[in-house]
């Protein structure tokens, strides 16, 4: 056997709150013949840092040294991996796969993590093999397999069940195992009973088991309950399962070097968008639009953090500054004949159409129309097929949400909660934002996945479903809000009186969980869409409990924290941040 958590000297455990990033809460429209008068009680405020320096501590390397240093030891790592013959997969080989997934090595060693996984599955299938495991090693094996889309079966798990058909109490000791087979219940898909008995015990013998644990044993406990891997991002990763010492050695030597490297390169990436934004000008038209370059940049950072895809974080960040930034003129400064100018211009996709839309929407709209059309030219320079149809009609498609909306909240309207989520999951920007990865990263292009996207089906009606409803859950319950918000809760509220406010929560819990099976499913193998883009999908979801949490700190102050401390060379000796 390992080695007890070597690895877990080298990351640092954190806080797990980042504000609202993506669609934020809908607000009521009212009337106003100013134009560039705030549209709804809101309490945003002009932000404060847009133009703020990214000036950081000098990098602690020689640019050239490093560069050789690193491709040296991906290499020496890279002959830890195939020491083994790969036929001979053995159990420290999956604990390697996953503590370079957590620590975003995994990137460099793609072919030889899916020979381990070819011969992992193979084992996992072979009942007699499984029976002489562990619950921690089959809940590890399970949940890895599933990660990467393997259709492997949770019956396996019934391996672990007693005489009675229930989970045995034998278990209830084995704290690593209760952590991992926790873990990897959050994998479940519809239909499997034996994953949901999964969760429900193992959760309840590790919260028994809080009381009697150290200090350090209880924070790992309460920290993977409060925040199971496969739902969640976190600004920094726990890793509690360890390779050997020897092999930790090596993963943390490349993964600080890595974690140097990876920041020099957000910062260029910031940079070119603080710049961007600068060049067209958005501040000085809507002086009161979230012009937050930091905050916008981590979803794309999350989705699809592998360094190569620089260019395409830097391009889906500009995406997701306009998603903010039409929403904001939907919410705050258009009266709604000037929505339908803008809504109809965007539906034309006529540059000439921007002459009849106010002065201070002809920016906003100039600008989606030149980002849309770069990012088209340039997947078709590279890619030779030409996707702005798909992506017109993104734009379209959004605008026309936004417009359902605001004509709902002039006019009072209430709807039905079916009608509001149907129309929320658009507004919400994720299919806007999936429709531009799919074709910036271009691998596995299809008419199937295209048609898909374009209409909002599979894994993106899931993603969007759960940024929806997860915002609404929030955003219910902010005691900064103005109570003025669009809520499904409140929708169900209305439909009927007999619903209380407790009631209408737990359904939407419900329904979360519900929509995170299908999300699970819908990433197994065989899928229509290529790892990148599953990936990315999953990345975004796992964002959403951070980016709509209204606790604590402000998002201001949490926000300049996370960019810091995914900038900043601030580590402690034997810590090691995780980006």
């Amino acid at each position: 056997m390992t080695s007890q958590s070597t690895l877990s000297k080298i990351t640092l455990f954190t806080h797990n709150t980042i504000p609202q990033l993506f669609k934020p809460p809908l607000h009521l429209h009212t009337t106003s013949n100013d134009q560039l008068k705030c549209r709804s009680n809101t309490n945003l405020k002009p932000a404060k840092f847009f133009c703020k320096s990214m000036t950081t501590p000098q990098l602690q390397y020689v640019q050239e040294e490093s560069d050789v240093k690193h491709a040296k030891l991906v290499e020496v790592v890279r002959e830890l991996i195939i020491r083994d013959n790969i036929s001979d997969v053995k159990f420290e080989d999956l604990l390697m796969v996953d503590a370079l997934d957590r620590l975003g090595l995994d990137y460099h060693y793609e072919d030889e993590i899916n020979l381990i996984l070819q011969q992992c599955y193979l084992k996992f299938v072979n009942k007699d093999f499984m029976e002489r495991r562990n619950l921690y090693e089959v809940s590890l094996c399970f949940r890895i397999l599933r990660q990467k889309g393997f259709p492997v079966s949770a019956d396996v798990f019934e391996l672990f069940k007693g005489n009675d058909v229930k989970f045995g109490e034998n278990l209830k000791y084995d704290i690593r195992g209760l952590m991992e087979l926790y873990e990897a219940s959050h994998l479940c898909i519809e239909g499997e009973q034996i994953l949901d008995e999964a969760a429900t015990f193992s959760s309840h013998m590790l919260r028994k088991t809080l009381s009697f644990l150290d200090d350090e044993q209880a924070r790992k406990v309460r920290y993977t309950l409060e925040n199971p891997s496969r739902k969640n991002f976190t600004c920094f990763s726990l890793v509690n399962n360890s390779p050997k010492d020897t092999d930790a050695k090596m993963l943390k030597d490349l993964a600080e070097l890595e974690h140097s490297m990876v920041k020099s390169t957000r910062r260029m990436e910031i940079n070119e968008i603080i710049r961007w934004c600068k060049d067209i000008g958005l501040e000085q038209d809507l002086t009161l639009a979230r012009n937050q370059p930091l905050k916008w940049y981590i979803v794309p950072m999350v989705s699809i953090p592998n360094p190569t895809l620089s260019q395409q974080r830097i391009d889906l960040t500009k995406i997701v500054s306009l998603i903010y930034i039409i929403d904001d003129i939907f919410d705050i400064y258009g009266t709604l004949d000037e929505l339908k100018l803008l809504t109809k211009a965007v539906n034309m996709w006529d540059i000439n159409a921007i002459d009849q839309l106010p002065y201070y929407m002809k920016s906003s709209v100039k600008a989606v129309y030149d980002i849309t059309n770069e990012i088209a030219c340039k997947v078709y320079d590279k890619h030779g097929f030409n996707p702005i149809k798909s992506l017109q009609n993104s734009w379209a498609t959004l605008c026309e949400a936004f417009l359902v909306e605001a004509n709902w909240f002039a006019s009072g309207h209430i709807p039905k909660s079916k009608e509001y989520l149907k129309n929320g999951m658009v507004s919400s920007g994720v299919q806007v934002f999936l429709v531009h990865m799919l074709f910036l990263l271009a691998d596995g292009v299809s008419k199937e996945n295209v048609d898909l996207v374009d209409n909002n089906h599979g894994i993106v009606s899931s993603v969007s479903k759960i940024l929806r409803l997860s915002d609404d859950l929030e955003s219910e319950q902010d005691e900064n809000q103005d109570g003025l918000d669009g809520s499904y809760i409140k929708c169900l509220l209305m439909e009927d009186e007999h619903c209380s406010n407790t009631i209408a929560r737990e359904h939407v819990k419900k329904m979360i969980s519900d929509t995170w099976k299908c999300l699970n499913k819908e990433c197994l193998s065989p899928n229509h869409f290529s790892n990148n883009l599953l990936t990315g999908s999953i990345n975004l979801a796992r964002l959403v409990p951070s980016m709509y949490s209204y606790k604590q700190k402000s998002s201001f102050d949490l926000m300049e924290e996370y960019i810091m401390s995914t900038l900043c060379h601030n580590n402690n000796n034997n810590t090691l941040s995780y980006y």
